[in-house]
């Protein structure tokens, strides 16, 4: 037997859709929800809006920072690169496809590519002169453990991040500025 979400008067019993199927169901009675069942309902949707709108928000802000470490690391494998082969190591910073894939040269020491698309890109050359890139950056590593050098300022929408290339050691680091 199912229980009903809603009691009928006891003086409508014969006239109840619960007691007799073939009857029709006056309007007003015996339907609708009870004021707890709709309250209940909306608790339900209030707590699962705090579970999930939460991270549909956050969700931009761990991609920002997904892709300031990719960065990061590839700078640290063209420096490990160019350390262990001998050679060169070059990181290059690609914002904007050419037209032509073949108008610009690779490289030959190329240790891999990160696609900035969708982020801005500023660089700080070792004069402290602050240029935009809008085509390709290359960075370089060299055996001895030296680097052309040089500051990357990574945004996107209000998240900003830095990451620190030191020309005489190589040494790579990275800091959010939003935080």
């Amino acid at each position: 037997m199912m229980t009903p979400t809603s009691d009928c008067r006891t003086a409508d019993i014969g006239r109840c859709p619960r007691n007799r199927v073939s009857a029709p169901r006056p309007a007003g009675r015996c339907g609708g929800f009870t004021l707890l069942e709709i309250l209940l309902v909306l608790a339900i949707l209030a707590m699962a809006s705090v579970v999930v709108f939460p991270n549909i928000t956050g969700l931009e802000t761990r991609t920002f920072s997904t892709r300031v470490r990719e960065a990061h690391t590839l700078l640290n494998l063209a420096r490990r690169t160019a350390v262990v082969s001998g050679q060169p190591g070059v990181a290059r910073f690609v914002i904007t496809e050419p037209d032509d894939p073949d108008s610009r040269q690779p490289s030959p020491f190329v240790a891999g590519r990160w696609d900035g698309n969708g982020l801005q890109l500023a660089y700080l050359d070792s004069t402290e002169r602050e240029t935009d890139v809008t085509e390709d950056l290359e960075i370089t590593f060299y055996p001895e453990g030296g680097s052309t050098g040089g500051v990357l300022i990574l945004s996107a929408g209000d998240r900003r991040a830095r990451i620190t290339v030191n020309p005489f050691t190589g040494r790579v680091d990275t800091e959010f500025l939003d935080e």
